[in-house]
């Protein structure tokens, strides 16, 4: 867990939240801040959230083929040897699931689609039985006026295509198919001739003919469109590390111990593929589909609140070169075209360039960008680690990152100001585009206690924070708590917990059972108010009323 930091600077800021909230919130000091969700505007939306593997189950049922995360989990690099095989069986389940949803009063559900269950190879004839389920469980959010946010890649690349050719860190994901084969050398550049010739050459893509298959069979319904989730994330633990699908790395960087990988130039060149892809998909859409669907595609970033450990230059330095890894990685791109100097002047050679023609179609190419945020980190610089030729990403970042232990489930401490950081970076940076907050929760030990106090607390921290980076000018447009129900996590499968329903995993039916964090969310939803301050509770945690927590 993060330590009690001592420093200056760190006080600073949390006095400083205090006070932003009193401007903002317009009370006294003495006093609770009061919110309710009559506060946010109508069409600010509140929702929770699940994924394919995470939540569906059903791992070979009625078509579907593995992904790169089953391969990684049945490998055994899950704690305790667990998978997703059965998850929370929402294939079969989903009905019930939206049922306790209709009665949390949600207003949106972010989920994911499964692409080797949609495509079971990857490529070829879509899966009748995946199209039906997708189908089934868009109409049942629709007809409880439950407004569906699907992703499209959620860590689960299909294991056929990565099989074929690697995956993301091959440039077939964007230029494939039937041109490229070995016996057609001059394929690509036929096409970029087809393409400046004629402007109506398009070589079809793996992941733009996926999403093209979405596009047509679900768009009809879904509005808001997430291409790739966290893409950060999974290209440093797929790629670098090790420690996430699908499981590259080489010594001596590896968490998890690989034969394949290479974690000096791998996750750099996966990124690099994955906004390629990402812009391709968002132009087909506007092409193709935004003039009759009037939806939206954006993609999510995980981002950690970024403070210097110390009041010292370097080590705000560190912080900002921390941030533009982690979140400037995307955004830059995105933003400009190209990624931030910082990263080409560390990374060099080893992180790929974009062409004028890559430029113009990754720049611009989001309508909404979702942000992952759970927790802080303290940045420490670490520079003399760049006197070393051997560098992975990490290593290229030169900081010491103290916080929470992401392989742990100890609670993360609350500290929404790290969120308003964040916003208001995004704010000030990044053109403050639209945003909605993905995922954000509080981690629990996996235990059969329905009194999840310290989660109710930290959706009251957050959801207060959202409220004052929103009456501060941040454009945001909803907020997704992660999880819904207990889910199958990447980093430790069941032992630790998001949700605001419990799953008994020892009961066959897999029976949801309300927490006290899913009953607050209901009553907050339906026009109940909280105080953003802490909530003094009786020790014993078995007597707890949700009257606790409002008026």
């Amino acid at each position: 867990m993060m330590e009690n930091n001592k420093e200056p600077l760190s006080l600073i800021i949390i006095i400083g939240f205090m006070l932003l909230l009193n401007l903002v919130l317009g009370v006294d000091s003495a006093e609770k801040f009061r919110i309710t969700r009559h506060d946010f505007p109508n069409d600010f939306v509140f929702g929770s959230g699940t994924s394919a593997y995470q939540w569906e189950g059903a791992a070979d049922e009625d078509g579907r083929t593995p992904s790169v995360w089953d391969t990684y989990a049945h490998d055994g690099y899950v704690h305790g040897g667990q998978n997703g095989d059965v998850a929370c069986d929402g294939y079969h389940k989903y009905k019930e699931d939206v049922k306790l949803m209709v009665e949390s009063g949600l207003e949106a559900y972010r989920f994911s689609i499964s692409w080797s269950r949609l495509i079971p190879n990857g490529r070829g004839p879509v899966n009748p039985k995946a199209l039906e389920f997708y189908n089934n469980l868009i109409n049942e959010l629709i007809s409880n006026g439950i407004q569906p946010h699907v992703t499209l890649h959620n860590f689960d690349f299909p294991q056929a295509l990565e099989d074929e050719y690697g995956g993301w860190i091959s440039r077939k994901i964007v230029y494939s198919l039937d041109l490229l084969h070995h016996n057609q050398p001059y394929a690509y550049f036929y096409k970029i001739l087809m393409e400046k010739l004629f402007g109506v050459f398009e070589c079809r893509r793996d992941f733009t003919n996926y999403a093209d298959v979405c596009f047509r069979e679900f768009g009809d319904r879904v509005s808001y469109w997430i291409t790739i989730n966290e893409p950060n994330v999974f290209s440093l633990g797929g790629y670098d590390q090790g420690n996430g699908p699908p499981h590259h790395c080489s010594p001596p960087f590896c968490v998890n111990k690989s034969k394949r990988g290479n974690s000096t130039t791998e996750p750099y060149l996966a990124l690099h593929h994955i906004l390629l892809a990402h812009s391709s998909a968002v132009r087909l859409y506007r092409t193709k589909y935004k003039e009759k669907q009037n939806g939206f595609v954006g993609i999510s970033v995980y981002s950690f609140g970024f403070f210097p450990n110390t009041t010292t230059e370097k080590d705000i330095l560190a912080a900002q070169r921390a941030r533009d890894f982690f979140v400037g990685w995307v955004m830059e791109p995105l933003l400009h075209g190209d990624y931030p100097t910082s990263m080409k002047k560390i990374a060099g050679t080893r992180i790929p360039t974009f062409t004028d023609r890559e430029s113009k179609l990754v720049k611009g190419s989001y309508d909404f960008i979702g942000l992952i945020h759970y927790t802080n980190l303290n940045i420490t610089d670490n520079s003399l680690v760049l006197e070393s030729n051997l560098r992975d990403f990490s290593a290229d970042m030169a900081v010491l990152m103290h916080g929470s232990d992401l392989f742990a489930n100890a609670e993360y401490p609350i500290e929404p100001w790290g969120l308003i950081e964040e916003l208001n970076h995004f704010k000030l940076n990044y053109g403050n585009p639209p945003m909605f907050i993905y995922e954000n929760g509080q981690r629990t030990a996996s235990n059969a206690s329905l009194q999840d106090v310290s989660r109710v607390k930290y959706l009251q921290g957050y959801i207060g924070a959202t409220l004052h980076s929103l009456r501060n000018g941040s454009n945001l447009k909803g907020y997704i708590a992660w999880s819904f129900i207990d889910l199958f996590e990447l980093l430790d499968g069941y032992e630790s917990s998001f949700g605001l329903y419990y799953v008994d995993r020892n009961d066959p039916e897999l029976k949801r059972y309300p927490k006290l964090s899913a009953k607050w969310y209901s009553w907050f939803l339906k026009g109940r108010s909280f105080a953003v301050e802490a909530i003094e509770l009786e020790k014993d945690s078995s007597h707890i009323s949700i009257d606790h927590f409002f008026d």
